[in-house]
């Protein structure tokens, strides 16, 4: 198996995909000739051709309207949005279109295309270019929302998205895209949709967490682990549809929870979880759950960017004041 980065298995992803079956298009801002801003489709296009890796004008509603037509056509589209921030013209679509489909034609057409989005922060990149806006997405029903952290999730979410007859909205943590490498297997390989990872297996606190701040909870729990304090840390890797039952059993089994997200906390997914496990693990709790997320204000400018975002600090102050409630 080859050592990747996270954005070099979403492009063997999309190689694959693209060889395996010629029903799947990509197309996006940039996406061709100068193989993505990310160069995630870095090549694709001198091996496919301007059939199958489309550069579309400057225009989200129109990418996303598109591949919404693409798809009702029986093709596979995979769209690139080059900024999740970017993508609040072709909400419209989406929502009236892309994820009512399969209700609207009793389940005759169901939408199967992708919308990639690189998102969040700890890049360094100007305003309107690091919104969390996940929530956004989860509550609309009829689409499904996944994040990887780790290069094989990556291929393996990304290629199951494809796969799936239903709107995906796949989220690309920016800031993962090369602070790791792993061995990602070759050729088709499927991480299911709305099945978690456990990263760490402890009993005494739960941390969830997604996208990049898995590797940040993940810290912040090795530290605790060295103090003798054993964590559960669950990275969700799909955030609609939710692996509830691997939340709920890690909560009755540690007593005591804390859910790190970069989005602002304000009706973040980390409230949901909040409900979720009061409503199906309630009793068991031995604390209230605790959030550490981004501020509910707009992601600040450079200087600023740090102190918004969970840091293994602030989530390590989390754990201790969970564990010491009594």
């Amino acid at each position: 198996m080859k050592q990747l980065t996270l954005v070099q298995a979403i492009n063997d992803a999309l190689r694959v995909a693209l060889e395996h079956d010629p029903r799947v298009i990509v197309l996006g801002e940039d996406v061709g000739r100068n193989g993505g801003v990310f160069r995630a489709t870095e090549g694709l296009w001198e091996t496919f051709g301007d059939d199958r890796v489309i550069d579309t004008p400057l225009a989200e509603a129109g990418i996303v309207g598109t591949s919404i037509g693409m798809a009702i056509n029986g093709l596979k589209p995979v769209a690139e949005i080059q900024f999740l921030s970017f993508i609040y013209p072709g909400i419209e679509q989406i929502i009236t279109h892309a994820a009512r489909l399969r209700t609207r034609t009793q389940g005759n057409h169901p939408a199967s295309l992708v919308i990639r989005a690189p998102y969040g922060g700890g890049i360094r990149a100007p305003e309107l270019h690091c919104d969390s806006t996940e929530s956004l997405f989860v509550h609309i029903p009829g689409l499904k929302v996944v994040t990887p952290a780790t290069p094989r999730d990556a291929k393996g979410l990304l290629l199951a998205a494809i796969n799936d007859p239903d709107p995906v909205i796949y989220l690309e943590p920016m800031r993962l895209y090369r602070s790791v490498r792993e061995e990602v297997p070759e050729g088709w390989v499927e991480v299911p949709l709305g099945k978690a990872r456990k990263v760490r297996e402890g009993d005494e606190l739960t941390v969830i967490a997604w996208g990049a701040m898995v590797p940040v909870a993940s810290e912040a729990a090795l530290q605790w682990e060295r103090q003798g304090v054993s964590c559960d840390v669950i990275d969700l890797r799909s955030l609609y549809p939710l692996d509830e039952e691997t939340i709920i059993e890690s909560v009755k089994k540690t007593g005591r929870v804390v859910i790190v997200h970069e989005a602002p906390k304000t009706a973040g997914l980390g409230a949901e979880l909040t409900a979720l496990i009061n409503e199906q693990a309630f009793l068991y709790l031995e604390a209230p759950v605790a959030r550490v997320t981004g501020y509910d204000v707009p992601v600040p400018m450079y200087a600023l960017e740090d102190a918004f975002r969970p840091d293994v600090k602030r989530v390590s102050q989390a754990i201790k004041q969970v564990l010491a409630f009594e």
